[in-house]
């Protein structure tokens, strides 16, 4: 070619050059950045998931954070539930010694009876002040608000778990199908002249929480064999009613499959001395109680006695029926639940398959035991089960089983808490951080640079560069020899 107006090499030689540069800047901004994807141009679908995968990222690590700071408040809670229940055991034993009035003067009584005082104060300081970031967490702050509760239908109701949801309030409507029996046999003295038994007997009595020997001559009266069974009812857990003025009826004094009533006859006397079962009339020598079963927003709750419980992703509730409303069927219970409660994001999105509900009820004295044997606070000083108030022997009784059901609640909440956490908030943990690590794995594989590959490419943009460089300025020189034609 001897052209000198246009030289194309050397726009051929510049255009090459010009992608060489380019392929050297964008080698170094990889590099520099540790960014394969910098700008949209570099991998438009790869910046699109890189950004997806980048939210979710940012998600399950947030939602790793909430749950380490759940677990940090349970373990709060239950480090000062640990020492209300140090507070209740002691109190257990005080009464335990208090009832050994045989070696045991007024003033100890009295002294135990301080001691009593002051742990309930310090039962009911610790529900007020413990706290995590200024939350409170046991003094009712973290309950479940109801309305339209009846308390001639349900005499305890504790609200566990409840998912809203999208809703304001969730209604709640309990139904029972199958009333709750309490176990019941019938002593029968058909043959007994008037009010007494016509011949000896020697019987036992066995109920859910133990046994007892009776043993009466002829002529007793029924309505003594009735006194005597009632005398022990709290350590057999069967009473005695009179029916007729000749027959007796035993019953157990809870509801439920696990209450019964046995009478086993010591002697050989099956003429005067029978027992038969109480709704029908069958000759039988034990009975055995029966659960209630209710269906709760119409699905079947388990029951237990009077209690029922409910236990599903929206609603975990157990509630307590009275005898009246455990015995009526096909009547529907209904009231509201209208907020309150812990709401726990567990989850990388908001949404309601990723909160968690949880209610912590009031620990306070005055919630602590329930309506059948009483509250907590009863055994201060001036209170109706104090050890000071009427017969020491009797009061130690009343409020050693107050006790006891406090104690079972504290625990069966320390259970709850040891339970979410572990269960749910530890293995969400588990699950979300080998997501987070894979997730990351993927993100890294499309957004980061490979520096063994982007360590190549720069060595070959530097050597096409050099060699774009010599041949730009060769070809710049080539139109030069058209003047040896000119000679």
């Amino acid at each position: 070619m001897s052209r000198i107006n246009t030289n194309v090499s050397s726009l051929i030689a510049q255009n090459n050059l010009a992608r060489s540069n380019a392929d050297l800047a964008t080698s170094l901004q990889r590099l520099s950045t540790g960014l394969r994807i910098n700008r949209g141009a570099d991998d438009p679908a790869g910046l699109i998931v890189s950004e997806r995968l980048r939210t979710e990222i940012q998600g399950v690590g947030q939602a790793i954070d909430n749950i380490e700071r759940a677990s940090n408040v349970i373990a709060t809670a239950e480090g000062a539930l640990n020492e209300i229940n140090t507070l209740l055991v002691d109190m257990k034993s005080l009464l335990v010694e208090a009832a050994n009035t045989g070696a045991f003067s007024k003033d100890e009584v009295a002294a135990n009876q301080l001691q009593i005082d002051s742990a309930i104060d310090s039962i009911t300081r610790i529900a007020n002040t413990t706290s995590f970031a200024g939350l409170k967490l046991l003094n009712g702050s973290l309950d479940y608000i109801h309305s339209g509760l009846a308390a001639s239908q349900i005499a305890d109701l504790k609200l566990l778990g409840v998912n809203f949801g999208t809703n304001d309030s969730v209604p709640v409507s309990v139904e029972v199908l199958n009333s709750a029996e309490t176990a019941s046999l019938t002593i029968s003295a058909a043959n007994a002249t008037g009010s007494a038994i016509l011949s000896s007997v020697t019987f036992e009595v066995a109920g859910a929480t133990g046994s007892e020997v009776f043993e009466f001559t002829s002529g007793t009266a029924t309505s003594a064999i009735v006194f005597a069974v009632n005398t022990v009812k709290d350590a057999t857990g069967v009473s005695a009613t009179l029916v007729n003025n000749s027959a007796v009826q035993l019953n157990s004094t809870t509801f439920g499959s696990d209450a019964f009533v046995s009478v086993r006859q010591l002697t050989n006397d099956t003429q005067n001395f029978f027992t038969v079962d109480a709704p029908d009339g069958a000759q039988i020598n034990r009975d055995q109680g029966e659960d209630v079963l209710a269906l709760v927003n119409g699905s079947l709750a388990l029951g237990d006695g009077l209690d029922v419980s409910l236990r599903t992703s929206t609603l975990n509730l157990e509630l307590t029926l009275t005898t009246d409303a455990a015995q009526t069927i096909n009547t529907p219970y209904t009231f509201d639940i209208t907020g309150g409660g812990a709401t726990f994001q567990i989850g990388p999105n908001v949404n309601t398959q990723q909160q968690i509900g949880f209610g912590i009820q009031s620990v306070a004295a005055a919630n602590l035991g329930n309506s059948i044997v009483g509250f907590l606070s009863s055994l201060s000083t001036g209170g109706s089960a104090s050890l000071v108030t009427g017969d020491t022997a009797d009061q130690s009784r009343i409020a050693s089983a107050i006790v006891d059901e406090s104690i079972d609640q504290i625990s069966i909440l320390r259970g709850r808490l040891g339970a979410f956490e572990r269960n749910t908030l530890q293995t969400t943990l588990n699950s979300h951080q080998i997501g987070l690590e894979n997730l990351t794995a993927a993100q890294s594989d499309i957004r980061d640079t490979d520096f063994a590959e982007e360590t190549a490419n720069l060595t070959r943009a530097q050597i096409l560069q050099q060699a774009g460089t010599s041949t730009l300025a060769i070809a710049n020189t080539t139109a030069q020899s058209v003047l040896s034609l000119l000679g």
